[in-house]
C-alpha cells in the first residue's frame, strides 16, 4: 500500500492553520470581509515567511473571515476530509480561542463549531478526533485565565489544554497558575516549547506547567541532559518537520535532526503543524521526511506507532490497540 494510506494520528494540527485561499476567499465573499490579495494565486504567493512572527502576522490576518459556527464547522470538516485521504485515523486538534475572542467572536461560537464536525468524523471520515485550547503564550497570564474560566461550560469537549504563539520571550513561568488551573480542572497539558526558543524553555514546560508532551521540542538536541530527561520519562515531542524548514528553524529538510533524535530513543511523532501554509498535510510530511531523511519503512512504522502511543486516547485503549495492529498489519509497497 501507498506511504500515505499507513494509519497514523495527528497530535499537533492547528485548525486555523488548515485555511486553504480557496475557503478563505468562499468565507470571506460570505462574510463580507475584504481580503488584502487580489485572488487565490497572489494569497499562496504570500506563504514565504522569513521566521515564525511573519507566518503569525498572515495567520491572524486571515483569520477574520471565520466569523460564524458554520464556517468553523466547513473549516474543520475540509481538514479531516484531506487527513483521512493521507492516512489519518485520530486527530487531536488545537484551536486558538483568544484569537478569535478578540475579533468579537464568542467562544462558544468555536467550540460548537468545531464540535459540529468532530461529533460526525467517524462516520464521515473514519477519523476520531480530541480537542485541545491553546493559549497564545504573547498574550497575558490574565487573559488566559479568563479563557479557560470562558471554556468551563464546553469542557465536555475539550481534553486539554496547549500554549503556541510566539515562543521567545514569553517562557512557560508565565502560564504557571493557568496550568494549575487546567490541572484541576482534569485538562491533559502540552506546550510548544523548544522551536524557536532554547532548550531552557522545554525544561520549563515540563517543570513548571508539568506538559505531558512537548509540541515540537527541535533544540532539545542541544541539550544532551534534557534529551536524557526526556527518554527516561517516555515525554512524546510532536515535531513539524515541513515548519521547520518554512519558519527557517532549519535550512533544508536533510538537516533535520530526526534519525538522530530517533536513534537517541527519543519518542518522536511526525505532524504537519499548518498545512496550508507549510506545504503539506501528515502524509506529504511522512513522504518527505522519507525521502530526504532516507527514513526506511520500519523507520517509518515507528513514527506511527509512535504517534498512537502518545495520544491521548487513554479513555479508549481497546481503541488504541486497534490502530496499533493496522499499523503492525501495514503492508508498504515495496
Amino acid at each position: 500500500m501507498s506511504l500515505a494510506s499507513l494509519p497514523k494520528a495527528e497530535l499537533h494540527l492547528h485548525i486555523e492553520g488548515t485555511l486553504e485561499p480557496e475557503l478563505a476567499f468562499e468565507l470571506a465573499a460570505r462574510n463580507g470581509v475584504d481580503l488584502p490579495f487580489a485572488d487565490t494565486e497572489a494569497l499562496r504567493k504570500a506563504y514565504l515567511f522569513e521566521d515564525l512572527q511573519s507566518f503569525l502576522d498572515l495567520y491572524y490576518g486571515l483569520m477574520a473571515v471565520l466569523r460564524t459556527e458554520e464556517d468553523f464547522e466547513q473549516l474543520a470538516d475540509a481538514y479531516l476530509g484531506r487527513a483521512a485521504e493521507q492516512g489519518v485515523r485520530h486527530a487531536e486538534i488545537f484551536f486558538d480561542p483568544q484569537a478569535h475572542t478578540a475579533r468579537g467572536v464568542p467562544i462558544g461560537t468555536v467550540v460548537e463549531g468545531l464540535s459540529a464536525a468532530l461529533s460526525k468524523s467517524v462516520e464521515r471520515h473514519g477519523v476520531s478526533t480530541r480537542l485541545i485550547m491553546c493559549f497564545l503564550r504573547d498574550q497575558s497570564a490574565e487573559s488566559a485565565m479568563q479563557t479557560l474560566e470562558s471554556a468551563k461550560p464546553y469542557l465536555d469537549r475539550i481534553v486539554g489544554v496547549g500554549l503556541d504563539s510566539a515562543e521567545v520571550g514569553n517562557p512557560a513561568s508565565k502560564f504557571r497558575e493557568v496550568y494549575e488551573a487546567a490541572g484541576a480542572l482534569g485538562l491533559r497539558k502540552v506546550a510548544h516549547a523548544g522551536e524557536e526558543g532554547d532548550p531552557s524553555y522545554v525544561w520549563e514546560a515540563l517543570d513548571v506547567l508539568g506538559v505531558e508532551r512537548i509540541d515540537h521540542g527541535l533544540r532539545c538536541v542541544e541539550d544532551p541532559a534534557l534529551v536524557e530527561r526526556l527518554v527516561r520519562d517516555r515525554v512524546p515531542l510532536t515535531l513539524c518537520p515541513l515548519s521547520n524548514v518554512r519558519l527557517r528553524a532549519i535550512d533544508v529538510l536533510e538537516d533535520h535532526p530526526l534519525p538522530r533524535m530517533m536513534d537517541a530513543g527519543l519518542l518522536c511523532t511526525v505532524n504537519s503543524d499548518d498545512p496550508s501554509y507549510f506545504g503539506g498535510y501528515v502524509g506529504d510530511t511522512f513522504h518527505a521526511v522519507h525521502e530526504a531523511l532516507a527514513l526506511d519503512h520500519e523507520r517509518l512504522r515507528e513514527l506511527a506507532r509512535n504517534s498512537f502511543v502518545a495520544s491521548f486516547l487513554d479513555d479508549d485503549e481497546e481503541l488504541r490497540s486497534r490502530y496499533l495492529a493496522e499499523v503492525d498489519a501495514f503492508a508498504f509497497d515495496d
